[in-house]
């Protein structure tokens, strides 16, 4: 390899092979690059689109970051057919093999007390909406009588506004018992903030975002308990996603580094396109990058 390495996960060796014709970020196949008993995945790509300062312009490109979000997923779903892969951010890029060795030596207590937590076990989505405007409009297509007076008026208004409030507190108490019957059947659960409905293009107002950690052997009694739950909320929709690797369980901490000469191999060149490389994984939209940081001590 001649490029730069963008590094999609750390795993421990697999036996089975990756699916043929696999292709990843930039076109490339994914190579494995063992080092003392792990596995990082990596690919090889070009330093004039994923250099520290290319890297920055490409965040501000949506159509740029949702193709490589597709082929980082891409590589992600294929290893999680196979093992349990810790997946690192999107934009994670290093110098050459040596830089990911070292990141790797850096972090590899990290790496096994993460792998050790996650093995065997998968992430499943779980998202609440309200379609408030469609509760609207059929409310609003209710026959009312008209408005005699100013005073007639003002009662309706209030009346629909009461009735947007109970909509919202039905849609609150849903999620709120619904999230209770999963969290007892997940081994560990993450509340996210509600999606921005601009950015994930999403119908309705999201009003649980949450990921719950289960075991593979698991995982077909959990999906009945989500299906089943879907008759049982007029005028709410339950989304699952899943199974999908541990994104939201992954909690070692691994801070996007500046690319500086080619020379210097120890430094990772990494950068990080948080919350709008996250959707893609998912739902295949795009979400806003944010600008590559410095390296944190700590993180080392």
């Amino acid at each position: 390899m001649t490029g730069l390495r963008y590094v999609y996960a750390v795993c421990r060796p697999f036996g089975a092979a990756l699916q043929a014709q696999l292709i990843g970020v930039a076109g490339a196949p994914p190579k494995l690059l063992p080092h003392h008993g792990l596995i990082a995945v990596v690919s090889e790509v070009p330093e004039r689109d994923f250099a520290e300062e290319p890297l920055k312009a490409h965040l501000e490109d949506l159509d740029w970051l949702a193709a490589t979000a597709r082929g980082h997923q891409a590589v992600i779903d294929a290893l999680t057919a196979v093992t349990t892969p810790l997946p690192l951010r999107l934009g994670t890029v290093f110098r050459d093999d040596s830089g990911v060795r070292v990141m790797m030596e850096a972090r590899e207590d990290s790496f096994r007390r993460a792998l050790d937590r996650l093995e065997g076990r998968v992430e499943w989505g779980v998202k609440v909406y309200l379609d408030l405007e469609a509760a609207e409009a059929a409310e609003a297509a209710r026959p009312q009588g008209k408005a005699a007076s100013g005073r007639d008026y003002l009662r309706q208004r209030r009346m629909r506004s009461r009735s947007q409030d109970d909509m919202w507190e039905k849609a609150e108490a849903f999620s709120h018992r619904l999230h209770e019957t999963l969290s007892g059947r997940a081994e560990d659960f993450r509340l996210h903030p509600p999606q921005n409905p601009t950015l994930s293009g999403a119908a309705g107002r999201n009003v649980l975002n949450a990921a719950y950690l289960v075991p593979r052997g698991n995982s077909e009694a959990f999906v009945e308990v989500v299906d089943r739950t879907k008759d049982d909320a007029p005028g709410l929709r339950v989304e699952l996603t899943g199974p999908w690797a541990a994104y939201s369980f992954t909690e070692f901490h691994e801070e996007p580094a500046k690319a500086e000469e080619p020379a210097k191999a120890e430094e990772p060149a990494k950068a990080e396109a948080s919350e709008k490389a996250e959707a893609p994984k998912k739902s295949g939209e795009p979400q806003e990058p944010q600008e590559p940081r410095e390296p944190q001590e700590e993180d080392a």
